[in-house]
């Protein structure tokens, strides 16, 4: 939601939400399991010992089938822009890929071999989307407009530093890593019932918020009890109902995939766009941004906001909501009010939900399942993981 970039990654510090809500865009570039019926019978483990067995996973070979399903409970014209289809057709870049899979249900063939080789192909009927990381080249192939993005890591690039393209297509393991790394004090973690995913036996790493006014019931990690690979991760609402991510393999096997697997040539015809050629598109804000900016009628409402935007985080831990400041241009009472302003914008306005007032002034809150937004007359957004009451609360204290 941020416009600047380094105070985002400051504020992402603060918050196991962050790396939660992650799991409803970052799952989608990963490669979690669904769970079979039985519930084996396996020799008792701490909590620990399954982080241990997590952490001291050393499998790096694997192929398979998996299903992502997202249910994120969206206004209807804002699940309509993010495409409740499959991710094939439109741009082959693979950021333009996420928005699309944080909606629906999605089947995937996938492989990895290693850190430095793994593959994903979104199923979407006749029409597939292949992403392709070997080496310092990225390939995402788009089979229904025939659009090929290639990206190539610079030489000597630093294989730590953070949203490198190659972590589009991470392992796993390094999602379920996250997720425990930044779990901290306010966090219960404990094993729940064992569960059989995809033909293999496995325990449940279960995360709990001890904080009240989450809209996060638990995060629900499948580990295989043989090798440590976490297998599904799931993404349960504190009001119930079904996950709000589940995430994870049908069919697996930890065998090394052929070397083939992995080489990808764009096809005859098929239009290639390089990564450096992308990013002079328009990408100087962030992206967050960038999607509003881009909806008729809310440039002016952002302000142009690019580099003006100001993150400050509130609160700790699974409360944790951050504050930005968009240095907007125009307010929505006058976008509300303006009868130039075009109907779509209106309509995306009336979608954002019900009007609050507080201490903070007047708003709109924007509800999902997961994540609440609160857009403020005054040109601010409060965002979290968090309830519509909390996030109320937290915008009032802030004043």
């Amino acid at each position: 939601m941020a416009a600047n970039t380094k105070t985002s990654r400051k504020a992402a510090r603060y918050a196991v939400p962050v790396a939660v809500a992650g799991v409803a865009a970052a799952t989608v570039a990963m490669v979690p399991a669904f769970a079979n019926a039985g519930n084996p019978d396996l020799p008792k483990v701490t909590a620990q010992q399954l982080i241990e067995k997590v952490a001291a996973s050393e499998t790096e070979q694997l192929s398979g089938t998996a299903k992502i399903s997202t249910d994120l409970g969206l206004p209807k014209l804002a699940t309509g822009l993010l495409g409740g289809g499959g991710v094939a057709g439109g741009s082959a870049d693979p950021q333009d890929k996420i928005a699309q899979l944080a909606n629906g249900t999605h089947t995937f063939r996938v492989a990895a071999d290693g850190p430095d080789r793994q593959k994903l192909t979104f199923l979407d009927g006749k029409d597939e989307y292949t992403l392709v990381h070997n080496g310092a080249d990225v390939w995402g192939y788009d089979s229904k407009s025939n659009e090929a993005f290639h990206e190539k890591e610079p030489q000597g690039a630093d294989k730590g530093r953070e949203h490198k393209t190659g972590d589009r297509v991470g392992s796993p393991q390094q999602l379920a890593q996250d997720i425990i790394k930044q779990a901290g004090p306010t966090t219960d973690i404990s094993v729940g019932d064992t569960a059989q995913v995809a033909g293999r036996n496995a325990y449940q790493l279960v995360l709990k918020p001890k904080q009240s006014g989450s809209t996060v019931g638990s995060v629900q990690i499948a580990v295989d009890a043989e090798n440590g690979v976490p297998l599904r991760v799931q993404l349960l609402s504190s009001q119930g109902g079904k996950p709000i991510v589940d995430a994870g393999f049908t069919q697996v096997s930890f065998a090394k995939p052929a070397a083939d697997t992995f080489t990808f040539t764009p096809p005859k015809g098929a239009k290639v766009t390089e990564g450096s050629d992308a990013k002079g598109k328009g990408q100087g804000h962030d992206k967050e941004f960038k999607a509003l900016e881009s909806f008729p009628g809310f440039d002016a409402l952002t302000g142009g906001a690019g580099d003006k935007g100001e993150v400050t985080p509130l609160g700790e831990g699974w409360a944790t909501v951050a504050r930005i400041d968009t240095g907007a241009g125009k307010n929505l009472k006058e976008l509300e009010n303006d009868k130039d302003a075009p109907k779509e914008a209106k309509q995306f306005l009336n979608s954002l939900g019900e009007k609050v007032t507080g201490k903070f002034g007047e708003g709109r809150i924007l509800s999902t399942r997961l994540v609440n937004a609160l857009i403020t007359d005054d040109g601010k957004v409060y965002v979290g993981a968090v309830t519509k009451d909390q996030l109320v609360k937290t915008a009032d204290a802030a004043k």
